[in-house]
């Protein structure tokens, strides 16, 4: 059975190669247990593949719709400003593909809870 949906996580991208690790592995693992979706991962700037790319792949791939998830804290002016503008230019270029933003991670409240719960563990405790 080919695969029609197509998943890409979108991070900002830096100049340290090792800054993109964390995404793999929650790529890696996400396609591990997600197989019903093509995944991949796609950068802002600075890293490659850049999401355009990504997109025109998953495309070529026969993914006939696909989600992005921006692993973005929040919406700052990239996920306001940039982000829009590049998904115009993709959508001319495939306007048969249906193309979904999700909401930047950080604004997922599980995530948020997730980071809390993991950071009220780890900070020290206070002496009475």
């Amino acid at each position: 059975m080919s695969q029609t949906s197509g998943l890409v996580l979108f991070a900002h991208g830096a100049r340290d190669p090792e800054w993109a690790e964390p995404f793999r592995a929650i790529a890696a693992r996400v396609a591990a247990t997600r197989p019903d979706f093509t995944v991949r991962l796609a950068f802002l700037e600075f890293q490659k593949p850049a999401l355009a790319d990504a997109i025109t792949e998953l495309v070529a791939a026969g993914n006939q719709r696909i989600r992005i998830a921006p692993l973005f804290m929040a919406q700052g002016g990239h996920l306001k400003n940039d982000v829009p503008k590049l998904l115009d230019d993709i959508r001319i270029r495939h306007p048969a593909v249906k193309l979904d933003l999700l909401p930047a991670i950080g604004e997922v409240a599980e995530l948020r809870d997730a980071i809390a719960h993991w950071l009220i563990k780890a900070a020290p405790e206070i002496p009475a």
